[in-house]
């Protein structure tokens, strides 16, 4: 019989391979809880009469009932209590920011630390695939209605999740050859193993969700014919924000300089990592340096550390305490031998006679007043510049809004920078077309993006029931992002 924990007790700390290990493979990191760490940690919530827990978490997860499940023994049943509410609980349990959502109101916060919600859910979610066949939840009686949903990223893959178990027939159109987006060609391997994401989305075919890969929407077929040739009464748009952002400076045109996206794409997706067993080449440096300081910034330096590099740095041009990457994410990255300068920002790539990248030229950077963000703005500091000799720069400031397309759909709205306009249920400015993720908000969060998919399959399911609805979207503009012709955001592409 477990003895549950005090609830004043520290939370269970997780296993994980050591960072000496961990730098020579692309295993997994934290390796979870055994069903008595995870019953020890469970047993640790109070059981709230008022959980403000529930609150922070996007798509609405019952987190006392399935902490309480576990914290019983139900570990079943806490992981079929999960998925009433979110498809890809295994995922999430790995990549959610738990920290600043749902840990983040736990009560236990005031006096010590917050129960391990996001670790809990990953156990469950480990615990039911290991010990047989996912069940399947009841689906409702076929409706005759069908959705295209366009990007088979967790946005899109949560509309599908959810709307086939209201009996509607729904498709995915993935321009890749696998199914997952940023799941699997941006997140690595040993934070999210493929294996995991490819039986969550095996899950989803289970329930009915029929799945085309290499099908390039926008190129090969429009939005317009599905609608009005093939037959589907909705559309979900949940493309991400695929578009590479770059500085513009000097030499960025030199070998040995990717964009965060191409690189994490090979390594992971293209599985580079194994060249020449596999065909995907990639630079493989001995001095790094990767320009960010994201959660996909963190991506590439730890990569890159197990890529062969033996000097990896990360630039950023704030400070350790503005720093957007999740602390586990930093912490990670600092076991594994990555060092971290800031208040740095690069200025220019030098390279040899042959165009090979050779040095960084860098700049010292110091805060000044807060800009947009409610961060204190880096501004250059005279007369501090510098060089870092370097083989391999990784540039992960950003992304944006890919207009592949949304260009071939001027039916849909854009703001400004390119983004799709969307209202609060993601109805678009097309009365049959719906939104959701980063192709509407930029580069967020896997569960952000999973929340916004909830509430559009919400809405879809209301239009196809024929439950009566506002009118269509307007686009909704903003100081920052007013709504535009899309005519007008690809004039000058």
């Amino acid at each position: 019989m477990i003895t549950k924990r005090s609830s004043r007790a520290g939370r269970v700390p997780m296993p994980e391979q050591p960072p000496e290990q961990r730098i020579g493979n692309f295993d997994e990191v934290p390796l979870g809880y055994d069903p008595a760490q995870a019953q020890a940690e469970a047993g640790r919530c109070l059981r709230c009469k008022n959980p403000r827990c529930r609150e922070g978490c996007p798509v609405g997860v019952d987190i006392p009932g399935f902490v309480g499940l576990i914290a019983d023994g139900q570990h079943g049943q806490a992981a079929a209590r999960i998925k009433e509410a979110n498809c890809l609980p295994a995922v999430c349990g790995r990549v959610c920011p738990q920290e600043s959502q749902c840990e983040a109101l736990c009560v236990l916060t005031r006096r010590g630390e917050a129960v391990a919600i996001g670790r809990l859910e990953r156990f469950a979610a480990d615990y039911e695939r290991m010990h047989g066949e996912v069940p399947l939840p009841e689906r409702r009686p076929a409706t005759g209605k069908r959705v295209a949903v366009i990007g088979a990223g967790p946005a899109g893959l949560t509309v599908a999740g959810d709307l086939v178990r209201e009996g509607h027939e729904v498709t995915i159109f993935e321009a890749f050859h696998k199914a997952g987006g940023v799941l699997v060609y941006g997140i690595p391997e040993f934070r999210l193993p493929k294996r995991i994401v490819e039986q969550e989305i095996d899950y989803l075919r289970r329930l009915g969700v029929k799945i085309e890969l290499n099908q390039v929407v926008g190129q090969s077929v429009t939005i317009q014919d599905l609608l009005e040739e093939e037959g589907f009464d909705a559309v979900f748009l949940g493309v991400g924000a695929g578009l590479p952002v770059v500085m513009g400076i000097p030499g960025e045109n030199l070998v040995g300089i990717y964009l965060a996206n191409e690189y994490l794409t090979r390594v992971n997706l293209m599985q580079a990592y194994a060249f020449p067993a596999v065909d995907t080449p990639v630079v493989r440096g001995k001095r790094v340096c990767v320009v960010g300081g994201g959660n996909v910034a963190m991506d590439a330096a730890r990569t890159a550390r197990r890529m062969g590099g033996e000097q990896v740095t990360v630039l950023y041009r704030r400070t350790l305490d503005e720093i957007p990457a999740r602390a586990e994410e930093v912490h990670h990255a600092q076991a594994e031998g990555i060092e971290f300068r800031t208040l740095c920002a690069p200025l220019e790539y030098l390279g040899d006679d042959r165009g090979v990248l050779r040095q960084v030229r860098c700049q010292v950077m110091e805060l000044g007043e807060p800009d947009a963000s409610g961060r204190r703005r880096p501004v250059p500091k005279p007369g501090t510049e510098f060089l870092l000799d370097t083989d391999l720069v990784i540039i992960a400031i950003g992304s944006g809004a890919n207009p592949l397309l949304t260009r071939r759909t001027p039916e849909v709205a854009l703001n400004r920078r390119g983004y799709i306009t969307a209202d609060e249920r993601g109805l678009t400015s097309h009365p049959q077309v719906w939104a959701g993720g980063d192709i509407v908000t930029g580069s967020a969060t896997v569960i952000l993006a999973m929340g916004a998919g909830r509430q559009a399959a919400q809405d879809i399911h209301r239009y196809l029931s024929g439950s009566p609805l506002p009118g269509p979207a307007e686009p909704t503009p903003d100081s920052t992002c007013p709504a535009v012709p899309v005519s007008d955001v690809f004039s000058s592409a």
